[in-house]
């Protein structure tokens, strides 16, 4: 079997509301879909979404990265294509669309479901959390209860740089929903002194985690503020790649590590990094972009073969749609997913 040629094309869905982070605004999931297509008939996707604020890649430098790339793959067995893929500069999110594409080849080669390939057993139902976008109080503790009257009861909650607001909207909610589970999530909002501000406001607070408090590169305040409280942290843009999620570990800079696809570079890598965790005993939540359908579909593939590693899913995306999706190969009941 040879790749014998790859297309891409970009696809916009419509949002139910706005997705508001401290790092963007975005009221579209925007993507790129690559096709790659085989010699014995076999076809299969991959996608990338836009998340320039993230891993610097927009819908035309994951355009363009497909095209710089998609000579070198043709011609070659998935197994080929993949090790080229990863030998090459281009960006993780490029590299991501095309590895769920390759990997699912190789599924497929063996007769077998994506899960399956991955090393899943059975598909034993799991739960998702649901994002509630950066906003007024108000508008936030809407969203909130209109979640749990949905029966989705773990939440994302998104917060800013104004650390008052923050501190306010984690009590209210806590305060309000005492059933619901609570994901902080800083976007890498807050310094030091306000990171620090917050935990203690938090002390007789029921919150379960918090996600990225800092900015991406200052480790050596992270792992402060790991220090400093017993709420786990949880690491997201600070660990891409097995090199920075084995130096967090090793650093105990934070107490759990965030993996999502688009960061690490796909399914291939995320597997490097779950075995590493699932060595280490090592807390993992399995996250995603704002994505469509198709790489959703390949992690929570992930997350069934690896349930035992990832503790916390924030795998939303389809939720959040204007319109539900026909292209998932899962179903959403409330917070779980089967």
């Amino acid at each position: 079997m040879k790749i014998i040629n790859i297309t891409s094309q970009t696809i916009q869905l419509p949002l139910k509301t706005p997705f508001i982070t401290a790092l963007r605004r975005v009221e579209n999931v925007e993507f790129v879909r690559v096709k790659l297509s085989c010699s014995n008939g076999f076809i299969s996707y991959g996608e990338a979404p836009a998340t320039m604020a993230i891993t610097g890649e927009d819908l035309e430098i994951i355009t363009n990265s497909i095209q710089s790339i998609k000579d070198n793959l043709i011609s070659h067995s998935p197994k080929e294509a993949l090790q080229i893929l990863h030998d090459n500069s281009i960006g993780s999110s490029t590299k991501a669309a095309l590895d769920i594409a390759i990997i699912s080849l190789l599924a497929q080669e063996k007769g077998v479901s994506l899960s399956m390939y991955l090393g899943a057993k059975q598909k034993t139902p799991l739960q998702t959390d649901i994002t509630i976008s950066l906003n007024t109080i108000e508008k936030m503790l809407h969203d909130t209860e209109e979640a749990i009257s949905n029966k989705m009861n773990i939440l994302k909650v998104k917060l800013g740089a104004d650390i008052h607001h923050a501190i306010k909207i984690t009590e209210e909610i806590s305060c309000r929903c005492p059933e619901a589970t609570i994901l902080v999530d800083a976007n890498q909002a807050w310094n030091l002194q306000k990171s620090l501000l917050f935990v203690e406001a938090m002390k007789n607070i029921n919150i379960e985690l918090i996600e990225q408090p800092v900015k991406a590169n200052m480790l050596k305040e992270l792992k402060t503020i790991t220090d400093a409280t017993n709420i786990p942290i949880l690491a997201d843009e600070s660990a891409f790649d097995l090199d920075e999620v084995k130096y967090i570990v090793e650093s105990k800079s934070a107490d759990m590590i965030n993996i999502k696809l688009m960061k690490c570079g796909g399914l291939s890598k995320a597997v490097e990094i779950l075995e590493f965790a699932r060595k280490n005993d090592v807390v993992c939540m399995l996250g995603s972009m704002l994505e469509g359908p198709i790489s959703i579909n390949a992690a929570v593939s992930l997350a069934f073969a690896y349930s035992d590693v990832i503790k916390y899913i924030d795998l939303d995306s389809p939720l959040l749609y204007k319109n539900p999706s026909q292209e998932l190969e899962f179903r959403f009941d409330g917070c779980f997913l089967s």
